[in-house]
C-alpha cells in the first residue's frame, strides 16, 4: 500500500496511507488529507490511484506543486521520489521491497544533510567592534540643540524688529 511520509519540520514522521482512488490534499479540514500549513492551498492537489500508479493533479496552488525540485501539474510519482506541496516536503513510500529499498537510501541521504541556520550571531561578524547598547529602544527624545539655538534665534530677531517697528511709529508720530 502507498503511503506519503512527511519530512518537513514539525510534520516530521507523519504519514498518510493512499486507500482511496482520490485524495484531495490542502490546508483546510475538507481535504481527506489536511496539511495545517500556511503554504499550502486551502485545496492544493489530488492524488489519484490507478492500479499500481500514483498520480499527482496541482489544483491551482498559489505556491505551487514539485516533484524532486521540479513544478508539476500533474504526474505520476514514484516511490522515493520527494513531493513538496508549497514549503512541506513528502516522500511516497510502498510496500514494494525494491522502491522499500530506494526509499531507505534516500532516508540514509536525507540524515546526512546538514541544517544550515538562518542569519548569523552579533558576535560572529567581523569588525562589529563598537558595543551596541541593547537597554534603549531607539525612540527615546533626542537632545538637538541646533533646533534649541535656531529657536532662540527667530525669537530674538522677532523682538528686535516687534521693538524696531515700535520705534518708528513712535518717532513718527
Amino acid at each position: 500500500m502507498a503511503r506519503l511520509v512527511l519530512l518537513s519540520e514539525g510534520l516530521t514522521g507523519r504519514t498518510f496511507e493512499l486507500k482511496a482512488e482520490k485524495t484531495t490534499v490542502g490546508r483546510v479540514p475538507d481535504n481527506t488529507f489536511e496539511i495545517p500549513e500556511a503554504s499550502v492551498s486551502s485545496h492544493h492537489a489530488e492524488i489519484h490511484l490507478r492500479g499500481n500508479e500514483v498520480f499527482i493533479k496541482d489544483l491551482n496552488s498559489t505556491n505551487g506543486t514539485f516533484v524532486n525540485g521540479e513544478k508539476v501539474s500533474e504526474v505520476v510519482l514514484k516511490p522515493g521520489q520527494i513531493l513538496r506541496l508549497g514549503m512541506v516536503e513528502m516522500r511516497l513510500e510502498t510496500a514494494d521491497p525494491v522502491s522499500a529499498a530506494a526509499a531507505t537510501k534516500k532516508v540514509q541521504m536525507l540524515d546526512q544533510t546538514r541544517v544550515i541556520p538562518q542569519g548569523v550571531k552579533l558576535d560572529e561578524l567581523e569588525g562589529s567592534r563598537t558595543p551596541l547598547d541593547f537597554s534603549k529602544s531607539g525612540f527615546e527624545k533626542k537632545d538637538n540643540k541646533a533646533v534649541k539655538t535656531f529657536v532662540a534665534v527667530v525669537i530674538l530677531v522677532g523682538v528686535i524688529l516687534v521693538g524696531a517697528l515700535v520705534w518708528v511709529l513712535a518717532k513718527a508720530h
